[in-house]
């Protein structure tokens, strides 16, 4: 199974959690599960992954849905799930509110913190855990099952980030001693990002795993183009690539009044360039074994993508910034100088 190559990888640790049942998640350790939903349609499935994670690790569900859902999921999970509502989460990123309710209630070190669309295997969640061993946040790698097209459309997005650097992923692992330490982290558009860089800017490590691959499962078609300018937005917090995707469509629009022919070659050029960056992210840290190969071949059309949301993205920040989950939210994560200068020094590593 992918994601299973990095079980050994991260540490030898031997206290074991109360619920690992014979699996090999090392320590005291807590799952947490941000839910905020309007329709059901996925319960099912949602409910037969916790009823497996639970046999595994304790897991806590801070949930946000309207009553009537919150009371319906509260009699479908598992009983093993500590299943509360979030705490005040005022402006900005309600998910960070929910995340931050959950481990100030929970009495374990480390947390494996994960969207709802994301689904561990006990190998993966062992290693993930393993993994903070040496490190406050430990980010692994996810990767789409099933695989539609929009998945593999999006799965482009995420083999270029693995060619020019590391991927974000819907889960990451932190030690919920280093993150109180650091004060938490605000409720900014790129969350997972925000409280990367709020651990490492107080003091604390991060690991980068991007050959532990941790399956995720697609949005459909429609949500995914729905989210396909606010993920824009979120490259407001890494001016470079921001700056690069911005030169984008002038490039396209040059190359567009060049005669036919230099204007094919032009073309044809830079896809293919797209494909090979692409193919290249696909191939290492044994990604091969996760991704499949036609998803190169989106990468064109991915950069055209992004070529145009980027500019949308611009807009939306003139007009006060991209809304989500209900609210206007214009930082999509604060840089690091600035949270060095608000937390540096607040995590000591022995």
């Amino acid at each position: 199974m992918p994601g299973q190559l990095l079980v050994a990888h991260c540490g030898t640790g031997s206290s074991m959690s109360r619920h690992s049942g014979g699996t090999a998640i090392p320590y005291s350790a807590e799952y947490i599960l941000p839910l905020r939903w309007t329709s059901d349609a996925c319960l099912y499935e949602l409910v037969t992954y916790l009823e497996r994670l639970c046999s595994w690790i304790d897991v806590t569900v801070v949930d946000g849905s309207p009553d009537p859902l919150f009371e319906a999921h509260r009699a479908q999970f598992p009983p093993q799930v500590r299943h509360i509502r979030p705490g005040p989460s005022g402006a900005g990123n309600g998910k960070v509110a929910a995340v931050m309710t959950a481990i100030r209630l929970s009495d374990a070190d480390r947390l494996v913190l994960a969207d709802d669309d994301v689904r561990y295997t006990s190998k993966t969640l062992a290693a993930v855990v393993r993994c903070l061993d040496d490190a406050d946040v430990v980010r692994p790698q996810n990767y789409f099952t099933p695989r539609p097209w929009h998945a593999q459309w999006d799965t482009s997005r995420s083999l270029l980030n693995r060619c020019f650097g590391h991927d974000f992923p819907g889960t990451l692992a932190v030690r919920r001693e280093a993150l109180l330490a650091a004060g938490g982290y605000e409720p900014v558009l790129f969350e997972n990002l925000e409280l990367i860089r709020t651990i490492t800017a107080a003091g604390g490590r991060e690991t980068r795993h991007p050959e532990l691959l941790v399956a995720r499962r697609p949005p459909t078609a429609r949500h995914l183009l729905r989210q396909r300018v606010r993920q824009a937005y979120d490259d407001f917090a890494q001016p470079a690539r921001l700056i690069a995707e911005l030169a984008l469509l002038p490039l396209l629009a040059a190359t567009l009044k060049l005669p036919a022919r230099p204007r094919v070659a032009v073309l044809v050029g830079l896809a293919g360039t797209a494909v090979a960056f692409a193919e290249t992210g696909r191939r290492r840290d044994g990604g091969a074994a996760a991704f499949p190969a036609m998803a190169s071949l989106y990468a064109p059309l991915w950069v055209m993508e992004r070529a145009v949301c980027i500019w949308l993205a611009l807009y939306l920040r003139s007009r006060g910034g991209v809304r989500y989950s209900g609210a206007r939210i214009r930082v999509a994560a604060h840089s690091p100088a600035e949270l060095r200068r608000r937390h540096h020094g607040k995590i000591n590593r022995p």
